[in-house]
C-alpha cells in the first residue's frame, strides 16, 4: 500500500519529448541560475543526502519549503520514510560539498558526510556548518511528477550563515555579483 502522504501528479514517460526536444529543454534549463543545496535526511530509511538545484520556498505561514529529488536516488524514499529532512543552501565556498553529494569529487568518496561538519536539528536531519542558510523540516506531503518526487517539509528550524550562497547556470558554479548602481 502506498504512503497516504504521497500523490501521483504524473506518470514518466507519458508526455516524453522526443530527443532533439529534450536537449533543447536540457539546453534551456542550464540557462535558469539556482542556488544549490544539499537536502538531508537521517532516521530508520538511513542517512542520505544529495546535491539539488530545484529548492523553493511554498509558504511564509506556516513557514514551508519544497525540494524535487529525482526518485531514482535513495534519498526519496529515505526522506518519504524517515519524514524529516533538512534543505542546506551551500554557501559559494562550499563548491566540494556540492560535488561530493552529486557523486562527482574527484578528491572524495561520493555521498560521503565526511567532506564537511554537521549538526543536527530539530528533526534529527543533518545540518550543515557554514551553509548559507538551513531548513530543517518535517514532510508534509511528497508528490512524485515526472522522474522526480517534488517534497514539501513544514519548517521548524531556520538557520541564516554570513555567506553568500553558491548558484550553478550554464552546467557550472557561480557566485552572486551585485549589479546595484
Amino acid at each position: 500500500m502506498q504512503d497516504p502522504v504521497i500523490s501521483r501528479i504524473s506518470k514518466p514517460g507519458r508526455y516524453a519529448l522526443p530527443a532533439a526536444e529534450a536537449e533543447r529543454f536540457t539546453s534551456a534549463m542550464a540557462m535558469a541560475a539556482t542556488a544549490v543545496s544539499v537536502v538531508t535526511t537521517d532516521g530508520a530509511a538511513g542517512k542520505f543526502g544529495l546535491t539539488v538545484s530545484a529548492v523553493s520556498s511554498v509558504s511564509a505561514e506556516p513557514p514551508m519549503v519544497l525540494a524535487c529529488i529525482n526518485r531514482r536516488s535513495p534519498l526519496a524514499e529515505a526522506v518519504t520514510r524517515n519524514k524529516i529532512f533538512c534543505i542546506n543552501l551551500l554557501a559559494a565556498s562550499q563548491c566540494l560539498v556540492s560535488d561530493v553529494f552529486a557523486g562527482r569529487a574527484s578528491e572524495a568518496m561520493p555521498y560521503d558526510f565526511s567532506c564537511a561538519d554537521w549538526y543536527f536539528g530539530m528533526t534529527g536531519a543533518p545540518m550543515l556548518a557554514g551553509a548559507a542558510a538551513s531548513f530543517d523540516c518535517n514532510l508534509e506531503a511528497a508528490h512524485d511528477a515526472g522522474t522526480h518526487r517534488i517534497i514539501i517539509g513544514k519548517v521548524l528550524q531556520a538557520a541564516t550563515g554570513e555567506h553568500e550562497p553558491l548558484v550553478y547556470a550554464r552546467r557550472g558554479y557561480r557566485s552572486i555579483t551585485d549589479l546595484n548602481h
